[in-house]
């Protein structure tokens, strides 16, 4: 019984964070730290070493991720203040046609949300949903489940998004690898999730499709008329050139593994582009150029764009860094060895035991990003010997803390509002897709994992 009670403190800690948070309406990141020093004091960590692990924690964590997050923003306010993101969710739309409007929606939202984070796409998309709607004569709801779907999908799967970023530096996996994987599972998750599953619920709850919506709470969103917008292939091509990137670094590492390739210096430069942070600021200087020099935008103006958008993740950075404090005292406060001990002889796969994991501190928590940091923390001793992949395990991670997203998570609330609905119906609609888009995740690795 004695290898459960640092598994209790945790438990107790989960609890505690969730009252900071919930009931006190403490700040996450200062909620973060304080359950940090009170798990460590819990679990008997010496007193000289309580700050010295959270610092360690903070610095371990965004000293690999500070960089991607930044370079991220900044591309993502370039190609949206331009109007590109504009341009490609319109061209899809008028190309696919009435009929298939929802696809044109789902791959829009997925191109941008491959660029822009979850609650930037979300503000970003939704007035432009809503005017194809009103023009359609057709349910916000409609296409808002495949466009949420398709964004959540890119947050909780693809790099250079927070969650799998994070944890792929925390697995010490592949980041290549993790984008090639989590592309194949996203299809199959986006099309269940998102049009199928729309076409399901539109008939056991019709009423919460005839509602109009409310965008009041976005103030003022830029819109641009589309002749005023960057060209489609280039907002395309600027908004997905970082995963070009990295994806061409990966086939050339396989290439060289596969065929045995001896080392060459042309091979050193394609790894190093490939990096995350070498491909998102290459791709901020092409984003510069195409979305602001080439259009006759003053520099100064693509400057402020740049600024802006740091600003605005200032705070999802300290509360990425508290979620990887948690993470280092539950390892140096011994927490992982309990884990360890408590599976050791269990045939459970790692991959199903961090979907778990990571499922049950997102429906504690809210939070996604800070539920895969806290279950990495778990289930990196799990991994030693087993011979996973650790591509997998970061899809796996990502794939539960996506689930039953409900009132303690912020993209709850705001697509209740966004869409008019109560409590009932945001359950029936977004936390059922979160909760699809998770199992498919999971279903998916496990099929991945056969082969590889």
């Amino acid at each position: 019984m004695e290898h459960l009670l640092p598994l209790f403190i945790v438990a107790l800690g989960v609890i505690v964070l969730l009252l900071l948070i919930t009931k006190l309406k403490l700040n996450t990141f200062i909620s973060l730290i304080i359950t940090a020093f009170l798990v460590a004091l819990a679990l008997g960590m010496p007193l000289d070493q309580i700050v010295e692990s959270i610092e360690g924690g903070m610095g371990g964590t965004l000293g690999s991720i500070a960089l991607i997050f930044g370079f991220g923003a900044i591309l993502g306010r370039l190609v949206a203040d331009a109007g590109g993101a504009q341009r490609i969710a319109v061209t899809l739309i008028d190309k696919f046609g009435e009929k298939k409007i929802q696809w044109a929606v789902v791959i829009a939202s997925f191109i941008i949300g491959i660029a822009l984070f979850f609650e930037v796409g979300l503000v970003l998309l939704i007035p432009i949903i809503f005017q194809i709607a009103k023009e359609l004569k057709v349910s916000p709801l409609y296409l808002g489940i495949p466009m949420a779907t398709a964004l959540s999908v890119t947050h909780g799967f693809l790099p250079p998004h927070p969650g799998p970023t994070v944890i792929a530096q925390q697995y010490e996996a592949n980041i290549g690898m993790v984008l090639i994987y989590g592309i194949i599972i996203s299809i199959p998750a986006v099309i269940i999730a998102g049009p199928l599953f729309t076409k399901i619920i539109r008939k056991i709850i019709p009423a919460s499709f005839e509602k109009e919506g409310n965008l009041d709470s976005l103030g003022k969103v830029k819109t641009f008329d589309i002749e005023d917008t960057p060209g489609f292939g280039i907002s395309v091509l600027t908004s997905l050139f970082p995963v070009l990137l990295m994806a061409i670094s990966t086939i050339v590492d396989l290439i060289q593994d596969l065929g045995h390739v001896s080392d060459h210096v042309l091979f050193r430069i394609i790894h190093l582009i490939g990096q995350p942070t070498t491909a998102l600021l290459i791709s901020v200087l092409i984003a510069v150029y195409s979305m602001g020099i080439k259009r006759n935008i003053p520099m100064k103006q693509v400057m402020q764009s740049a600024e802006e958008s740091i600003k605005a993740i200032g705070m999802m950075l300290l509360i990425i860094g508290g979620g990887g404090v948690l993470k280092q005292v539950l390892i140096d406060g011994g927490v992982g060895d309990a884990v360890a001990t408590l599976f050791e002889g269990s045939h459970m796969s790692p991959l199903l035991l961090a979907w778990i994991i990571a499922a049950i501190l997102r429906i504690a928590l809210g939070s996604a990003t800070v539920a895969a940091l806290t279950t990495a923390g778990l289930v990196i001793p799990l991994m030693q010997g087993t011979g996973v992949d650790p591509a997998l395990m970061v899809l796996a991670t990502g794939s539960g803390s996506l689930i039953a997203s409900h009132v303690n998570d912020a993209g709850f609330w705001m697509f209740k509002e966004f869409f008019g609905l109560n409590l009932k119906e945001t359950f029936a609609t977004w936390t059922f897709l979160e909760t699809i888009i998770s199992i498919v995740g999971l279903v998916g690795v496990m099929v991945i994992n056969l082969f590889v």
